[in-house]
């Protein structure tokens, strides 16, 4: 089969499939042209295919699979549609990651994990952001830029600084909470399948009624919760840096499909004025019981 004799432009436009092979110049040793639209289109289009990585949640993996729910209950604190009758599949898709660490990190450092949620629902797309941990350092979010600069590289040395992560915690001492997650064996779970997820923030649901009803998400890992000791997570950090993607790729390729189960605490109205230094602190905990109205989520493609 002959190679194309026609390539496009960025944009889409025909040009010559010779026309990436030599720029045009003012003779046959002249300077290149500037009216050389292909050469422009195809340098700018070279400085700029690295997209910049997030500034936080820069290194992750994920899956997209299916939400399936398997109790009634759930139509009494909302009436959204994906969550209507039992037995109900909603395709989606699930992100976790690492959350201060740049891309190029390894994967079992002592740091918090995202657990993000993209459900596609008939009534448009749902994103649900969750962490791995129930509580957040901090419930103000004009202190988000401080505290994220805090756990980045030092701009005079770039290396991480234990002086300016712990100079922002001391100034803010309602992250001790938070800090004692992170320093226990949580703080370096054993690969993103044996993590569960919590949607830190309380939400209002509203029901067929127009009953609101606050809520937090939880998801419980179904292979059940393993975290990693200290010395077997310095040494993959240096034998084996994508540990937890390539556990979780491995797995779903071999047909071990991880699954997490959703259970919701519930507030009325009432509730949460009685306790509204709790209800909507991102950084306490809420003691309420827990309801299994639904399973979650299981991935089912890499």
């Amino acid at each position: 089969m002959a190679p194309p004799t026609i390539c496009t432009t960025s944009n889409g436009a025909p040009m010559p499939r010779y026309g990436l092979t030599a720029s045009v110049t003012a003779g046959s040793t002249g300077p290149i042209l500037l009216e050389d639209f292909q050469f422009i289109d195809h340098i700018s289009h070279f400085d700029r295919e690295r997209v910049p990585e997030r500034v936080v949640h820069a290194k992750g993996g994920g899956a997209f699979g299916y939400f399936e729910v398997t109790h009634p209950e759930i139509t009494e604190y909302t009436c959204a549609k994906m969550f209507s009758e039992v037995g109900k599949r909603t395709p989606m898709a699930a992100r976790f990651s690492i959350v201060t660490a740049e891309s190029g990190s390894a994967d079992t450092i002592r740091d918090p994990r995202g657990f993000a949620l993209k459900f596609y629902t008939e009534e448009g797309n749902w994103d649900l952001v969750c962490n791995n941990t129930p509580i957040f350092f901090i419930r103000d979010p004009i202190l988000f830029p401080s505290f994220i600069h805090s756990q980045k590289r030092l701009p005079s040395s770039h290396l991480k600084d234990a002086n300016m992560a712990w100079d922002f915690f001391s100034l803010r001492p309602e992250s001790l909470h938070m800090q004692t997650f992170l320093f226990s064996d949580r703080g370096i779970p054993s690969g993103y399948r044996f993590m569960n997820g919590y949607g830190s923030n309380t939400f209002g649901n509203v029901n067929a009624d127009g009953k609101l009803t606050y809520v937090k998400y939880h998801f419980k890992s179904e292979q059940g919760v393993r975290n990693m000791p200290i010395d077997e997570a310095a040494f993959l950090a240096g034998a084996d840096p994508d540990y937890a993607n390539r556990d979780l790729y491995e797995a779903i390729e071999g047909g071990d499909f991880p699954s997490w189960t959703l259970s919701i605490q519930t507030m009325t109205p009432e509730q949460a004025r009685k306790h509204k230094d709790i209800a909507f602190d991102s950084k306490k905990l809420v003691t309420a019981p827990l309801t299994k109205p639904r399973k979650a989520f299981t991935p089912v493609a890499p």
